[in-house]
């Protein structure tokens, strides 16, 4: 192995995927089917900015319960709080959204994650 990367192709064995048929990867099934939907239904995030700081306020949440992670930059690690019920996450989410209004802070953004 003279290159960093062989030990890795090695490893995850790249020319087997290579040759390897894409259709074995494709169910067939494309449509949407809302009984299968594992997924959360609720993602909101809120980006916040005072004093030249930036802050991030997420929620997810779905049938299973949800949760709500804070990036606080006067914090070292983001903060988790988790609850029992998609209702409960998204009521104390608004709740920490207003609570960060009235200390200051100003909403830049407020929807769904943004990619890209």
């Amino acid at each position: 192995m003279s290159d960093f990367n062989d030990f890795f192709d090695d490893m995850i064995d790249v020319d087997a995927d290579a040759d390897a048929d894409a259709t074995q990867y494709f169910d067939g099934d494309d449509e949407d089917d809302d009984d299968d939907d594992d997924g959360p239904s609720v993602v909101r995030t809120a980006v916040l900015s005072k004093n030249g700081m930036i802050a991030l306020l997420s929620l997810k949440a779905g049938e299973a319960g949800g949760q709500i992670v804070r990036l606080d930059p006067r914090e070292s690690l983001p903060a988790v709080q988790r609850y029992d019920s998609e209702g409960e996450a998204v009521k104390w989410f608004g709740r920490s959204l207003a609570t960060s209004r009235r200390n200051g802070w100003t909403v830049v953004y407020d929807g769904a994650p943004l990619a890209g």
